[in-house]
């Protein structure tokens, strides 16, 4: 058995759930197997984009962000679903234990996917038969399919994982680079975007291959030091340990909204921002942090997209400091053109308990006067619930959503 553990040198598992919303719905209602099935955030309305959709949808061209309606053209039989999260969030949290099962060295990634380090786990038998066991076992005890990349590092156990879907399992080593890695298109290499492909391209690198043999030096000219970064991956090269407590390491809280219709009115644009404020706010609170960096999201009618941030001198708890931040990153940089989506995200993040504010004699006052009235609100709303000052804070929709987000991600050791 010790052939398969390595003296020097781990076995990682990169388990990734399959089709993971589509098949929690399956799993709850057996009359959707074996149809077309889309998950959607909003069927009626044309911010319904697909998030996920089963491998049935797939033979048709149904794909992840594909407008709605443009599923329903290539496939009219497509049943469309609202997404059910607590369905999603329970089904993550069963497979999680499943996965410490083996382990204590689990780092959830996402709440479909995760890392185990199973190196020290010989007695339980090979890494496949491992594998093979949890594959089997997430299957029969939660009718959901997965794929497991096995593999001597975090980035190739993830490449590993994508290349037999559904219900694979796949050994990558790095002697098996140059025939089942380097013959890959430079896009389908995780860590390569759409943008950094084609700078790629540009450099006539046109496969990982290319990537893992090209120049170093002009790599981190053109990509600075992630040039570095993702050629060592493409060759194999990756140190990151699985680490069950990154879960707990975030760098930025963030959400965005699509318009019901596109819009140029003042009114309405502020109305949505302390939305999004209040929300953010909400998870920034849940998780006890606070925020020295401010980032506005906009797109506009015709898709083109923006982004602007403002470093704060002091750090950001509440809403109301949120709102005013992006108010006046939206004055500065809005086009006058309707707007579609718009987002907020709270960057910079760090833990409250650890953060003393820094107060010169322009904001003492500021905040001397807020805090009491601060301490009240919050004593009142835990004696009376959340929307005692819904109307004071115009805090709608100010409940803590998760429904791509790591925050529960821990969840399933509880």
């Amino acid at each position: 058995m010790s052939k398969w553990y390595p003296k020097s040198g781990r076995v990682i598992f990169h388990v990734d759930m399959n089709s993971f919303y589509a098949s929690v719905e399956t799993a709850f209602n057996p009359a959707l197997k074996g149809k077309p099935l889309a998950i959607a955030g909003n069927p009626e309305e044309r911010r319904g984009i697909v998030v996920t959709s089963s491998y049935e949808a797939r033979k048709y061209g149904v794909k992840t962000t594909m407008p709605v309606g443009e599923a329903k053209r290539l496939c009219p039989d497509l049943i469309v679903m609202r997404p059910t999260f607590e369905r999603y969030r329970t089904a993550s949290k069963e497979m999680f234990k499943i996965l410490a099962d083996v382990t204590d060295l689990v780092q959830p990634v996402s709440i479909d996917e995760g890392y185990l380090d199973i190196t020290g786990c010989e007695a339980q038998g090979s890494p496949l038969e491992i594998a093979d066991k949890i594959q089997t076992r997430i299957k029969e005890e939660l009718d959901l399919p997965c794929s497991i990349g096995v593999a001597p590092n975090k980035f190739l156990a993830k490449m590993a994982s994508d290349m037999k879907k559904p219900m694979g399992i796949t050994v990558l080593r790095k002697r098996d680079l140059p025939k089942q890695l380097w013959v890959l298109p430079i896009e389908e290499m995780y860590g390569v975007g759409e943008k950094t492909a084609e700078k790629l391209r540009k450099i006539k690198i046109y496969t990982i291959g290319d990537l893992a043999h090209h120049s170093t030096f002009e790599l981190k000219q053109l990509l600075g030091v992630n040039g570095e970064r993702l050629q060592n991956r493409a060759n194999g090269i990756d140190e990151r340990p699985v680490d069950p407590e990154a879960v707990h390491e975030f760098k930025s809280i963030g959400t965005s909204t699509t318009l019901a219709q596109d819009t140029t009115d003042d009114i309405e644009i502020r109305r949505i921002f302390r939305q999004l404020a209040n929300k953010v706010e909400a998870r920034m609170k849940n998780k006890s942090v606070v925020a020295k960096n401010v980032q506005i999201t906009i797109r506009y009618h015709d898709r083109k997209t923006i982004t602007r941030s403002k470093q704060q001198l002091d750090f950001l708890e509440t809403g109301d400091d949120l709102f005013q931040v992006s108010m006046q990153l939206f004055d500065e940089h809005w086009n006058q053109m309707p707007v579609r989506l718009l987002g907020i995200t709270a960057q910079d993040l760090a833990e409250k308990s650890e953060v003393t504010q820094q107060l010169d004699i322009f904001s003492y006052e500021q905040y001397a006067s807020k805090e009491k009235l601060y301490k009240v609100m919050e004593s009142l709303t835990e004696k009376y619930g959340e929307d005692t000052f819904r109307s004071l804070k115009n805090n709608e929709e100010a409940k803590v959503t998760t429904s791509f987000q790591k925050d529960f991600l821990d969840d399933y050791k509880k």
